[in-house]
């Protein structure tokens, strides 16, 4: 059957969103509503796959529903929510565990990476967060998900987990007028040139609010003369900047700062290079500072704005739980009757 082309994605809510959740995620949010019905949700149920402070994860829940709207979402045109207020995401995400195998999530090496050399001690719900993704995406029986690199194989996951249901309950899904298949095998959608922001004080690891260090990442929120420190600091090699794409492989900070350039600016990395190639770095910088300022210097002035307006924000997650649903329940109460579960 032919699947009604929606996306869906999340950003848990875990503080200090920087220019790496942004450009890596929230902008591919705002041009895809051009195109796309979406679904934009904060997902605090997998936030708590490791300990929140349950005062803080209010605000870090807010934080996330301001940059969604101060980025440009329209939450009218699309959906906007938090995944806790919309209780079938952990109802499919129990009937995925039953669907979903072991050796599938054995294989997850965000788990691993996570969990660490102490696996005994990491919660169940960290281990089993790949099958709660797939029930984000396909409780709304979504068709395409932007994400980053790191994500690619629990989207493959997903994938699996349609197809097994599908076969599952082919008979049962034919016999309640649903065609050869149920789920969709939801798309990855990645795109652009900065879709892993790496950190500025170490091109081989992701941008990342864990780092110590406040200097290897870009705040939303940081104003426009700290996002001019960090660029400034930000590491990188004595050579000049190569003419050639392939000459920033061996280079991982040059590289890094060159995508950040061309993803702020909608260009590609050999654009930058056409204009910056055999010059200094802090020609360079200079030109990454005014670009960064001028695009998330007003990002965070709003973001700022938003999330002193709590009841506003609050307006707008429960609005969009209420749509979101609404469709997560019809997809419910067909899994429930292929399933063989006896409903009202």
């Amino acid at each position: 059957m032919a699947f009604k082309e929606r996306v869906f994605s999340g950003v848990q809510p875990t503080g200090n969103l920087h220019l790496g959740n942004y450009l890596g995620a929230i902008t591919k949010f705002v041009a895809l509503q051009e195109r796309y019905d979406c679904i934009y949700c904060v997902v605090d149920l997998h936030a708590i796959t490791v300990w929140q402070d349950p005062s803080e994860l209010p605000r870090a829940t807010r934080e996330v529903t301001a940059a969604f709207l101060a980025c440009g979402i329209d939450p009218k045109k699309q959906i906007i929510f938090n995944q806790s207020q919309v209780a079938e995401h952990a109802e499919l995400a129990w009937v995925f565990n039953c669907v979903s195998r072991m050796g599938w999530l054995n294989r997850m090496t965000q788990f691993k990476e996570k969990a660490g050399k102490d696996r005994e001690n990491a919660s169940v719900g960290l281990y089993v967060y790949p099958n709660l993704m797939a029930a984000d995406i396909l409780v709304y029986r979504a068709t395409h998900v932007p994400v980053g690199e790191d994500q690619k194989q629990h989207l493959e996951l997903s994938r699996d987990i349609a197809q097994k249901f599908n076969n599952d309950f082919g008979a049962s899904i034919k016999a309640h007028g649903y065609g050869e298949a149920f789920f969709p095998q939801p798309e990855p959608l990645i795109q652009g040139p900065a879709t892993r922001v790496m950190s500025l004080r170490d091109g081989s690891k992701k941008m990342s609010k864990s780092e110590p260090s406040d200097y290897s990442r870009i705040n939303l929120t940081d104003d426009a003369d700290t996002i001019a420190q960090k660029i400034r600091k930000a590491k990188t090699d004595p050579e000049p900047l190569p003419g050639e794409e392939k000459d920033l492989q061996p280079r991982p900070e040059a590289d890094n700062l060159v995508g950040i350039y061309a993803a702020l600016k909608g260009s590609s990395k050999a654009d930058v290079l056409r204009e910056f190639g055999g010059g200094q770095f802090s020609t360079f910088k200079t030109a990454l500072v005014d670009l960064s300022v001028a695009k998330l210097g007003p990002i965070g002035s709003e973001m700022k704005k938003l999330v002193q307006d709590p009841v506003y924000i609050d307006s707008v997650l429960a609005d969009g739980s209420q749509r979101a649903q609404a469709l997560a329940a019809e997809t419910m109460k067909a899994v429930k009757d292929i399933v063989g579960f006896v409903r009202r």
